[in-house]
C-alpha cells in the first residue's frame, strides 16, 4: 500500500492538473476570442501586413525572448494581455487573421490587431494639417473589413449562420487610439490640437461596437471588452522628450509626467461615458470597460509589490535617461538589454514587459478593474476568470 506521504503528493499533482486543465464545461464559456487593436495587441499580423519592412525590431531577437525564445510579432519580451485573457479561458494563443488560410485556422478566433494601428483614418490627419499621417497606417475600420471578410469564410452562405460563433465569442476591442495620439505627440503637434482628437476617436471605437448591422453587436456580439489607454505620462520616451526641470510637471508618487497621463484619464473619462450610454442603448450585451490606466498604475504607485525593480525604464533601449536614446532602440543600433526583463515596466522604451502585461491581465480578471466587474457578465466561466501564476504558466509549458 502507498505511504500516506505518496498519497499527498499525488493528491497534489492531481490538484495542480485540475487547475491547470479546464474542463469541458469550463471551456465552453467562449468558443472563439477576437481581438482588435494596435501593437499593445499585435500578435503577428504587422509582418503580413508589411512586408517588406524586414527591418522592424519586433520581427526579430530580442523580441520575444523571455516567453518565446524567439521573436512572434508581439511587441514585447513575451505574452501581451490578449494572450493572458485566452490562456484563462481555456483557448489556445488567438490566430494572428493574415497568418491564417483556412477555416480550421481560426477554430478559436482571430487576431485583427496591427502594429502601429490608429482609430482613426490617415485622412482624417491630413485633413488637420498632419501630413506626416502615412497612408498605409492600418486603422480600426480596416480591421474591421477583416473581420467580414472573415464572417464570409466561416459562414459562407449567410452572415446569419455566425450567430452561434458571435454569440459564444469574447470581443477585445482594443486597446485602440494610443497611436492617434502619439504620433502628433512625437512630432510634438500642439497639444490643445492632439487632445481636440479624442471625441473623434472615442466615436469611432463607439461606431465599431454598434452604429449599423454591419459593425459588432450589429452582426451579433455579445460580450465586449472594451480597454482604456495606459497612463502614457510613465513611458520612457516620453519621459525623455518632454523631460522638465519643473517638479510640478511630474506626479511625486510615481515620478510619470502629470498632464500627460491627465490626458489619458481625459481619453478614458469619454470612453467610460460613450460605454455607459451604449450599454443602455444595448441591455441584451454585456459592454466591459477594461481599466488599464488603473491597472498599470497600482504597479507605477507600488512596483515593488509586483517584483518591478525599475518601473520607469527601458529593459531593452539606448544608453541614456529611461533607457531609451536619439541614437539606439531596442534591436537597432547600440542597445542594450537588462538581465531580467522582469524587473522593468518598460520593455522597448514604448510597449510594457510581459510582467506588466500579465499584471494587468490579473487586474482585469481577479481584481476590480473592469466595469461593471467582468465575474458578473461571465458567469458561466468558472474558475476562467483566474490567472495563474508564473510559476504554473513555467511548468505547464515547458511539460
Amino acid at each position: 500500500m502507498a505511504s500516506s506521504a505518496t498519497m499527498s503528493v499525488l493528491a497534489v499533482v492531481l490538484l495542480v492538473l485540475e487547475v491547470a486543465q479546464p474542463s469541458r464545461a469550463d471551456t465552453a464559456c467562449y468558443s472563439r476570442l477576437f481581438s482588435f487593436g494596435d501593437s499593445l495587441a499585435d500578435t503577428g499580423n504587422y509582418r503580413f501586413v508589411f512586408p517588406n519592412d524586414t527591418a522592424s525590431p519586433g520581427l526579430h531577437l530580442p523580441y520575444g525572448e523571455t516567453f518565446f525564445h524567439h521573436a512572434t510579432g508581439r511587441c514585447s519580451n513575451g505574452r501581451l494581455v490578449v494572450d493572458f485573457i485566452a490562456h484563462a479561458l481555456g483557448l489556445p494563443f488567438v490566430t494572428p487573421y493574415w497568418s491564417g488560410k483556412s477555416v480550421e485556422d481560426f477554430a478559436h478566433g482571430a487576431n485583427f490587431a496591427v502594429a502601429g494601428a490608429t482609430a482613426l483614418s490617415p485622412e482624417f490627419f491630413w485633413e488637420r494639417d498632419y501630413a506626416a499621417a502615412e497612408a498605409d497606417t492600418v486603422h480600426l475600420d480596416q480591421e474591421m473589413d477583416w473581420f467580414r471578410d472573415l464572417l464570409d469564410l466561416l459562414c459562407p452562405s449567410d452572415l446569419s449562420d455566425c450567430a452561434d460563433i458571435m454569440n459564444k465569442s469574447l470581443f477585445l476591442v482594443g486597446e485602440i487610439g494610443g497611436n492617434d495620439y502619439n504620433y502628433p505627440l512625437q512630432s510634438f503637434m500642439p497639444f490643445e490640437m492632439i487632445r481636440s482628437f479624442t471625441l473623434n476617436v472615442v466615436d469611432k471605437i463607439s461606431s465599431t461596437i454598434t452604429a449599423s448591422r454591419f459593425n459588432l453587436i450589429g452582426l451579433g456580439a455579445k460580450t465586449l471588452i472594451v480597454p482604456g489607454n495606459l497612463p502614457i505620462g510613465c513611458i520612457p520616451v516620453y519621459l525623455m522628450a518632454y523631460k522638465s526641470d519643473k517638479t510640478e510637471e511630474y506626479e511625486p508618487e510615481t515620478g510619470c509626467i502629470r498632464w500627460l497621463n491627465e490626458f489619458s484619464q481625459y481619453h478614458n473619462k469619454i470612453l467610460m461615458d460613450e460605454l455607459e450610454k451604449l450599454q443602455k442603448l444595448h441591455p441584451n450585451v454585456s459592454i466591459i470597460y477594461a481599466d488599464y490606466y488603473a491597472a498599470a498604475m497600482k504597479i507605477f504607485v507600488s512596483p515593488k509589490h509586483f517584483g518591478i525593480e525599475d518601473p520607469l525604464e527601458a529593459c531593452c533601449g539606448g544608453i541614456g535617461p529611461y533607457g531609451v536614446s536619439l541614437s539606439a532602440r531596442c534591436g537597432l543600433g547600440e542597445y542594450k538589454v537588462c538581465d531580467d526583463p522582469q524587473n522593468h515596466g518598460s520593455w522597448d522604451g514604448v510597449h510594457p514587459t510581459e510582467a506588466i502585461y500579465e499584471a494587468i491581465a490579473n487586474g482585469l480578471l481577479r481584481g476590480s478593474y473592469t466595469k461593471p466587474p467582468i465575474s458578473t457578465t461571465t458567469n458561466s466561466c468558472g474558475r476562467h476568470t483566474e490567472i495563474f501564476s508564473s510559476v504554473e504558466y513555467n511548468v505547464i509549458y515547458n511539460m
